[in-house]
């Protein structure tokens, strides 16, 4: 099994305190062999999707999701996750980093790519909720991160 990543960065190309869903742009990382190399960037067009009527839209989810799961990303990362994160991790291991630089991210992912894998092949759905903190991957996080 190969892993794919879907960054939520800034047109700056870093992250930021914002939800996976309100990232200017995707960035999909794919592991080939040893490495995990860039595979694309992608204005996410579904910023604004809904967010007029409902905060944490489940249309907007949905379309997020469906969309990344026809690019084959199986793992997402991103500084926070909103209220959706209940239908995000039935499809993917989703990943809070305390890191701005996705350089230092890929980093740390190529150390607990192990764990990742071990994780997508042990549930189907429902994925435990991964919190990268001082370069150490945790299963557990505080509710606080799911605002």
């Amino acid at each position: 099994m190969e892993l794919s990543f879907a960054f939520a960065l800034n047109n700056n190309s870093v992250f930021e305190e914002k939800h996976f869903g309100e990232s200017d742009k995707f960035v999909i990382y794919t592991e080939k062999g040893q490495l995990i190399l860039l595979q694309e960037e992608i204005d996410n067009s579904f910023k604004s999707l809904d967010e007029n009527q409902i905060h944490g839209s489940q249309k907007k989810g949905s379309a997020i999701i469906s969309f990344l799961k026809e690019k084959k990303v199986n793992v997402l990362v991103s500084k926070q996750f909103g209220k959706n994160i209940r239908m995000v991790n039935k499809h993917f291991v989703p990943i809070i980093i305390q890191e701005d630089s996705p350089n230092d991210v890929l980093r740390i992912l190529q150390k607990h790519k192990k764990w990742i894998k071990d994780e997508l092949m042990n549930r189907q759905t429902d994925h435990m909720l991964f919190y990268i903190k001082n370069g150490i991957l945790k299963l557990k996080v505080k509710d606080d991160k799911l605002k």
